[in-house]
């Protein structure tokens, strides 16, 4: 069994609480609400009103509240977001950044340890600190809360071993999901084309959020025809926006060219292949189509 761990430093934890806090959320992000209890939790986003792509997270019942786990590059930008909103709401928003950090440990370590299911965004605690199954993919495995002070002691008694991050960054990026660089996505493209839809973000049942009736036109008129997709690089490097041509007609853009880049691409062209090699203005690369999305 793999005993590492990933402390995920460059993660930020907000909290919301106060008497309208399930409605205030329920009216901003994608996901439901209702689904999140002390033993689920759900990963979710918040989209412009167009339904472009602004900010992801994962939540979390904490007390009477819930945890807001996103991208510390992210944080303040959603804290003021909120604050926006929040007009004559009864909510608080606290920035707990400084006091909770998260960490990530793999599936068959979370199976071990007593209490854990095998379902998504299942949430239980230990020693008073939630433990939650990644809602995205379990290839992700499990995510600690915990108090920066708790941490080292609740990670010796896991034996659980500290890990370079960039191994983690490395695992997600093959598996199809952005590890990183969040904010080199905003507004480029809708949150459906993401593939929020996939790893469990979007929730077409509930009643209305911010960017719902386009997230949910795309969707019902069959209109989603780009996708954001993980490049692998042969050689050479990429540019931040470049266009991606196959035989002289463009298919997609690079929106992430840092070392775990995406691009959004036109995934249904008939000259679309996962096959191909694709050359950039100063590159070769290929388009990766990750396992657990079906096109």
């Amino acid at each position: 069994m793999n005993n590492s761990v990933y402390i995920l430093e460059d993660r930020a934890i907000l909290y919301i609480n106060g008497k309208d806090t399930k409605d205030f959320l329920q009216n901003l992000i994608t996901n439901d609400i209702n689904k999140v209890t002390d033993n689920s939790s759900c990963f979710a986003s918040l989209l412009t009103p167009q339904g472009k792509f602004l900010f992801e997270f994962i939540v979390i019942k904490h007390k009477s509240g819930y945890f807001i786990d996103c991208e510390k590059s992210q944080s303040e930008e959603i804290f003021k977001q909120l604050n926006l909103y929040k007009i004559r709401s009864k909510v608080e928003i606290l920035n707990l950044s400084n006091e909770f950090v998260v960490a990530s440990f793999g599936f068959d370590k979370y199976l071990s340890i007593e209490g854990a299911k095998d379902i998504l965004g299942f949430t239980f605690k230990y020693r008073e600190d939630p433990i939650i199954l990644d809602p995205r993919n379990k290839k992700l495995g499990a995510r600690l809360i915990i108090n920066l002070e708790k941490l080292y002691l609740s990670l010796k008694k896991l034996e659980l071993k500290d890990n370079k991050i960039d191994n983690y960054y490395s695992q997600s990026h093959k598996l199809g999901i952005v590890p990183k660089d969040l904010n080199k996505l905003k507004n480029k493209l809708f949150g459906i084309e993401c593939n929020f839809e996939e790893l469990n973000g979007i929730d077409f049942k509930k009643g209305c959020y911010v960017g719902q009736e386009n997230t949910a036109r795309i969707k019902l008129k069959n209109k989603l025809s780009k996708r954001l997709l993980p490049i692998e690089i042969i050689n050479g490097k990429l540019s931040e926006d470049e266009t991606i041509y196959f035989k002289n007609i463009e298919i997609g853009k690079i929106l992430i060219n840092e070392k775990y880049p995406f691009a959004l691409v036109k995934y249904l062209d008939k000259n679309f292949s996962k096959d191909a090699t694709y050359k950039g203005e100063n590159s070769s690369f290929k388009i990766l189509v990750p396992e657990w999305l079906e096109i």
